[in-house]
């Protein structure tokens, strides 16, 4: 049975739309209005499958703030992008938004709107032209002279049934509950944990901290810009990296040249930027912990039981009846201005999966069925023109994630102790802002040899194993710039490497492959940095352990030979 009588569709005749299996293709039209809704759109359009005839064309809504380059962005998708004008003077057998306006109301039937994060929570007079109304559940969006303007209002849960019957009464008998695709996506890729992980950096041991701002004057990157550095250099570098994610709103006001330039420094210490297209799904499945405010991608990160902190709320912007609403004033809270390691540790070892399963199981519906509901949804839209598939669709695998990175930490604070032969090390960015160090300095050759830092690092560490000097001359030639330095260590490969001590002393050293293992990785300013630490409890060791976090890579010496 038909959801809806095809005389509220205001289809044309079949001779008139052409198409379809019987006499062509099935036409289908993707609305956008900014990037957010695009990327929705992209998730759940697939539903829509080639083989069954189906070809989708997109066309950008007018009218939002945050629309730069979503032309560009959709034909870089490979997709047919029409004018608003044309799109609107087409007929459609299906019609999919995932961000509603009442000018869409020129557009053919049926059409079906979606919300393009969690649920509807966002008090936006701008679009609602209220302050009671949820963003996407008000007359104002979805009423044109009284007449509902959507075929579907897609939910993503029932508790919004109840909103949208104190909203817009009007609009009630065209809500569907549909759950959430894109929450059911990251669920299906949890498999690929692992693999996400390694883009990011997060392996020997590192943990991933997911740090995302939602836009507005109450989201994180507003209320705490320098939040992203200080988080990066607050972290030990062995055993923790940081990943951004900035709402797709940020880019497109702040533009891509704005955000490089407010993050150049904390790119530079080591933080990973999520691109605004593709990235965020992967990166909050590859999460250990998640930091953010009061905007979808943190609530995806509880949803999906990672430990979550909210470093920033905007509760005053909210639907106090929503569940976002809960979520802000539930979450455990960081205080930026604190100890950002000890509240991050405090929070993993406090955390319980089940502890907002409360608030976010009344936003996140039908949890698993999502695309089936929708894929039904959708064919049974386009009526006997197309056959509907037998098995339920199976959600695809996220891409690769390519974090933007900057040239990474070149100068490291360490402090480390020696328990036997074990050496534990811990290593920050250098802090320019900090007053002094934490231990000693070890850098490495990008550093150079006249920056304050290393004018005093009693460690330096060439990493290419190839270089316009051979190892042996490149240490001669750095303590001869340097000779203040402890330890001078040149890379040989991944695992060995050319010291050199302040006497002279030349050894190599090696981290042993383990049976069956592949070749270990061993950081030459690691390796510097350790046999500095060991060198001011004795001698050079003919073998030691070094430990970071709870990684811990056994090391062998050479005997070394001393240069005069």
């Amino acid at each position: 049975m038909p959801l809806f009588p095809v005389a509220s569709r205001r289809r044309a005749p079949v001779g008139q739309r052409g198409g379809g299996q019987r006499g062509g293709p099935v036409e289908v039209l993707g609305v956008v209005r900014n990037l957010t809704s695009a990327t929705r759109l992209l998730d759940v359009l697939p539903l829509l499958r080639a083989e069954d005839g189906i070809t989708v064309s997109f066309t950008v809504n007018p009218g939002s703030t945050f629309d730069g380059g979503l032309a560009d962005y959709l034909a870089h998708q490979r997709g047919t992008v029409l004018s608003w004008r044309e799109a609107t003077r087409r007929r459609f057998d299906l019609v999919v938004a995932c961000a509603v306006n009442r000018s869409m109301r020129r557009l053919s039937r049926p059409l079906v709107v979606l919300p393009h994060g969690v649920g509807y929570n966002r008090l936006t007079r701008r679009s609602t032209g209220d302050a009671t109304s949820s963003a996407g559940l008000s007359p104002r969006e979805l009423l044109h002279r009284g007449r509902v303007v959507p075929d579907v209002i897609g939910l993503s849960h029932e508790e919004q049934l109840d909103r949208l019957a104190v909203s817009c009464p009007p609009a009630l008998p065209h809500a569907r509950v549909v759950g959430d695709p894109c929450f059911d996506r990251m669920r299906a890729n949890l498999d690929w944990r692992d693999h996400f992980r390694e883009p990011f950096g997060a392996t020997g041991g590192r943990r991933l901290v997911v740090l995302n701002s939602t836009w507005g004057p109450h989201s994180l990157i507003r209320r705490h810009p320098g939040l992203p550095e200080r988080l990066v250099r607050a972290l030990p570098v062995d055993e923790y990296v940081v990943a951004l994610v900035l709402h797709p709103n940020i880019w497109s006001d702040d533009t891509p040249f704005g955000v490089d330039r407010r993050l150049r420094h904390a790119l530079d210490a080591g933080l990973r930027l999520v691109s605004p297209e593709r990235g965020w799904q992967a990166a909050l499945i590859a999460a250990d912990l998640v930091v953010g405010d009061t905007g979808s991608v943190t609530f995806y990160g509880a949803g999906l039981e990672r430990a979550t902190l909210l470093a920033a709320s905007g509760e005053a912007e909210l639907d106090p009846r929503s569940p976002m609403h809960a979520f802000g004033t539930r979450a455990p809270r960081l205080d930026p201005e604190g100890d950002l390691l000890g509240q991050l540790r405090a929070a993993e070892r406090a955390h319980r999966a089940e502890a907002l399963r409360p608030v976010t199981g009344q936003a996140l519906g039908l949890t698993d069925r999502s695309a089936s509901v929708l894929q039904r949804l959708f064919y049974e839209l386009l009526g006997e023109r197309v056959r509907p598939p037998a098995d339920d669709p199976r959600p695809s695998r996220y891409p690769d994630p390519t974090p933007m990175t900057g040239a990474g930490p070149t100068a490291f604070d360490v402090v480390g102790s020696v328990r036997g032969e074990t050496v534990e090390l811990t290593r920050h960015p250098v802090d320019p802002a900090r007053g002094g160090a934490r231990g000693f300095f070890a850098v490495t050759a990008e550093e150079g040899t006249r920056s304050a830092v290393a004018q005093t690092a009693e460690v330096a560490a060439r990493r290419q194993p190839r270089g316009e000097l051979p190892p042996e001359r490149w240490l001669e030639r750095r303590f001869a710039d340097q000779p203040w330095l402890s330890v001078a260590v040149a890379a040989l490969g991944e695992s060995r490497h050319l010291l050199r001590l302040r006497d002279g002393t030349v050894a190599e050293a090696h981290a042993p492959r383990g049976w069956g293992a592949p070749e270990p990785v061993l950081d030459p300013v690691l390796l510097g940095a350790a046999v500095h630490v060991a060198l001011e409890a004795g001698d050079l060791p003919e073998r030691l352990t070094i430990r970071t976090g709870t990684t811990e890579i056994p090391v062998r010496v050479a005997s070394g030979r001393r240069e005069d």
